[in-house]
């Protein structure tokens, strides 16, 4: 596990009692058994484990961070493929995760437009790479995502730091 001053922050679980029934597509949830494992679930940050029901939902994560801000995406709201556990999980157990493989760590504004973004190739690299982000008064949040096929992993808020004195 990789270690910051920045904590990841699943889909919340409002989101996640939500998609259990209807994704961010309006398509019906349907949840199986994952027979192999190794899905990374943003429910509770962690790869799912041989046996475990998930559902693989379309989410709009900057969509619903807009619905609390007041944000106006526009054109950079999109939605995409994640997996979730297909019934209510005990959440996160980790502050940072899925750092294991090459991401890419996407700046937002308030406004919800994307600022830029950093390839992080190394573990070690992220707590700076949200240090930079963050340094940027400008940036409101981060999405971490895989470089492959570019799928959301997690998001990081400026307001919650470690230390920070707001909580999810």
């Amino acid at each position: 596990m990789t270690t910051t001053a920045y904590t990841a922050r699943p889909i919340s679980p409002r989101a996640l009692k939500e998609l259990r029934t209807t994704d961010d597509a309006g398509r019906r949830t349907d949840g199986f058994t994952d027979t192999e494992g190794g899905s990374p679930l943003r429910c509770c940050l962690r790869h799912s484990e041989p046996g475990e029901r998930v559902a693989l939902v379309s989410y709009a994560p900057l969509r619903r961070w807009a619905s609390e801000t007041g944000a106006a995406p526009g054109p950079y709201d999109e939605q995409g493929p994640v997996f979730i556990h297909a019934e209510e999980c005990e959440g996160p157990q980790t502050a940072l995760p899925f750092t294991g493989s090459r991401r890419t760590v996407r700046r937002y504004s308030a406004e919800g437009h994307i600022l830029g973004g950093r390839l992080v190739e190394d573990p070690a690299g992220f707590g700076e790479a949200f240090t930079e982000a963050f340094d940027d008064p400008a940036v409101a949040l981060v999405h971490v995502r895989a470089v492959e096929y570019g799928c959301f992993l997690y998001e990081v808020r400026r307001d919650y730091e470690v230390g920070g004195g707001v909580s999810p």
